[in-house]
């Protein structure tokens, strides 16, 4: 992509204006026969994937739009197990307000400076997510499902999700159970995200499938449909917490799977990668990624989300080099 195109593609986001989001996705019927025959290539899809880097090049002014347009796509996330209502706060005050005052002015944006697409915390800090965001029109979302491995008992899974919902939480992540995929059960898996997606109630349910455990890129497309057809709002790559998390080949494979669904349906699901994006080129290519195959309609936070914090940092400081032609150290963008 080259800067002419990007200028046409990439405006700067310029905070949280009046949207239309897309009907939330109603799902269907389990339906096997979208998934059975489906084969993927793994070298087509490596080889494909390379080129999203390889042969794009966003400079300057464009590059900058394109990394403030990542930066509102952002999940701003804190999963610690020694979280606090304090420690939400101030990631909260950092979402409303990702980028310093004098490059929010460089940058065009000061009546309307970009804040990222959600929060993303425990069930238990979902209260204090939602006072430190009130007004913001931020969404807050929660891990649930006995995140990050999915293992505790479905009852119980249901719980954790209705507590999130009862604490006003706009988001779901959920975690499958990975082995319904490596046996193939495609009906326990499809009948587990549906009663997930139930419980939601309003809340969006944002599917996270580990493919780092699936072990193929066929198990990654038929679990990518089969959560979307039990009505997933979005699919996701990985809790963060795999050994091998968002990689270029498993989210073609998996946006592949949305174009084919939205193509059957008429309806638009979500995307997030999670983990392994740290860097602002990093966030080029997964924003080029969705550009090319999905569209434009892909560049808004109601179908594309970043589970990256770290990035956010990197983020701030390449434009912080776009804007004063100088480099700070990391250290000098802290997240909260």
């Amino acid at each position: 992509m080259d800067d002419q195109t990007a200028s046409a593609t990439a405006e700067p986001a310029s905070g949280r204006t009046a949207t239309h989001p897309p009907p939330r996705n109603p799902g269907t019927a389990l339906q096997p026969d979208w998934f059975d025959g489906v084969a993927v290539n793994l070298s087509a899809a490596e080889r494909r994937a390379a080129t999203l880097g390889a042969r794009r090049s966003v400079k300057k002014e464009f590059q900058a739009a394109w990394l403030v347009k990542a930066l509102t796509c952002i999940d701003l996330t804190t999963l610690a197990g020694d979280d606090t209502p304090g420690r939400v706060h101030r990631l909260c005050a950092k979402a409303r307000r990702p980028l310093r005052p004098d490059l929010v002015e460089a940058l065009g944006l000061a009546d309307g400076p970009p804040t990222v697409g959600a929060v993303c915390v425990y069930p238990t800090m979902v209260r204090p997510a939602v006072a430190a965001l009130s007004g913001s029109g931020i969404p807050v979302a929660s891990v649930a499902t006995g995140f990050p491995a999915g293992l505790t008992p479905l009852p119980q899974r249901l719980a954790e999700i209705r507590y999130a919902v009862g604490e006003g939480v706009d988001e779901i992540d959920i975690v499958i159970t990975r082995s319904h995929v490596l046996l193939g059960e495609w009906a326990a898996l499809y009948d587990e995200v549906a009663a997930m997606r139930e419980a939601c109630g309003d809340a969006h349910l944002k599917a996270i499938l580990g493919t780092g455990d699936l072990r193929t890129l066929r198990n990654v497309y038929k679990a990518s449909t089969v959560a979307m057809q039990a009505g997933a709002d979005f699919i996701k790559t990985s809790t963060g917490k795999e050994e091998v998390n968002a990689t270029l080949p498993v989210s073609l494979t998996m946006v592949r799977a949305l174009r084919d669904y939205g193509e059957r349906t008429g309806y638009r699901v979500g995307f997030k990668p999670a983990g392994g994006l740290k860097t602002a080129k990093d966030a080029l290519n997964w924003l080029v990624l969705m550009k090319e195959e999905l569209g434009r309609p892909w560049l808004e936070p109601d179908l594309f989300r970043i589970g990256a914090s770290s990035l956010l940092a990197d983020i701030e400081r390449q434009i912080e080099h776009w804007a004063t032609g100088r480099y700070s150290a990391a250290a000098h963008h802290a997240m909260a």
